[in-house]
């Protein structure tokens, strides 16, 4: 038996305590985070977005419960980003999560406050993102490609499927901050490698036609395609033209050799997006942006269309065959 007392406390604790715990549960935080693409919407459905949200799926955080995405798309259109960093500071979002360059840094001249997360970029410290790789400092953090690093790999195995190759063009967006970077660092492997080279610019898809126009006069062997989104989202019209000009290609996105390129290799564009959530993670924590490192991929990819090679009159050794991660028949 318990007395009054006793029981008229208790039904008044129960009576305070369960409004203050659902008012506890209604007060857990909800974040929002931003997604910043200069892309379109549908070119993110190979699975990029999903693997940022996955990502946080696996460090506790539910879509629509405790987390939101607020994306905003450029649509190839540099122009609006702008406009779309400003949207999402006044939406006063947590973390920003911004990709390519023009991107972050849209998302960098709209904020210095909040974080700015780049999933890749291939040069955070050239494109002044960054102080360093080691001490960011300031807002932004992310992780960086290796664009500049594995140009020679990417030319390298082009000749494994076409040994003969003598001269190359390059083909790279004279919009994107790290062109000029991937442009010397391919041409500083075609010369290590005795191969010629000659660069070209694009920078829409009208432009990506005289390109192809000059190359045909030009007749260089192969083409190798420097990393940028704008080249990236047009990677079926440009497989169409290598094909259609018989001249062997490769770039770094695996979009690419799935859209009737003949090969690439690259980071795993999936992996670094949910290692970013880590990044975010972190953040939300608490960590300042400034104080994380860049990180460098450590997952990588090889695709090749085999139905391109054909269609090219060239044979893919067994023992690249063998090597890839991803052989499209």
């Amino acid at each position: 038996m318990i007395d009054r007392r006793t029981f008229v406390g208790v039904i008044a604790g129960g009576l305070l305590a369960s409004p203050l715990g659902c008012l506890a549960q209604r007060a857990a935080k909800v974040w929002r985070i931003g997604f910043l693409a200069a892309a379109s919407q549908q070119d993110f459905a190979d699975g990029r977005l999903d693997a940022l949200i996955q990502g946080m799926r696996e460090l506790g955080y539910v879509e629509n419960e405790n987390l939101f995405i607020e994306a905003r798309y450029g649509d190839g259109n540099y122009d609006r980003l702008p406009d779309l960093a400003m949207e999402l500071v006044r939406l006063k979002v947590d973390v920003i999560v911004a990709v390519p360059s023009p991107a972050i840094r849209a998302a960098q001249h709209a904020t210095t406050t909040i974080p700015i997360v780049f999933p890749s970029t291939g040069d955070p410290v050239g494109s002044r993102f960054v102080a360093s790789l080691a001490h960011p400092g300031g807002n932004v953090t992310g992780l960086s490609n290796t664009n500049l690093d594995i140009s020679g790999k990417t030319l390298e195995l082009l000749m494994t499927v076409a040994p003969r190759i003598s001269s190359i063009a390059i083909l790279a967006n004279p919009g994107s901050s790290t062109a000029p970077a991937i442009v010397k660092s391919i041409d500083a492997a075609a010369r290590a490698l005795r191969v010629q080279s000659v660069s070209m610019s694009a920078s829409s898809p009208a432009e990506i036609e005289i390109a192809f126009a000059s190359m045909r006069r030009q007749r260089p062997d192969a083409i190798v395609i420097a990393g940028d989104a704008f080249l990236t989202m047009q990677a079926h019209q440009i497989a169409e033209l290598a094909i259609k000009d018989q001249v062997p290609s490769v770039t770094q996105s695996p979009r690419y050799a799935r859209a009737g390129g003949l090969m690439s290799y690259g980071q795993s564009v999936t992996d670094v997006y949910r290692r970013a959530a880590a990044y975010v993670d972190k953040i939300l924590k608490g960590a300042n942006p400034g104080d994380l490192p860049v990180e460098q991929p450590t997952k990588f990819e090889l695709v090749i269309n085999l139905k391109t090679a054909k269609a090219l009159g060239l044979t893919i050794p067994q023992s690249l065959l063998l090597r890839a991660d991803e052989v499209i028949e």
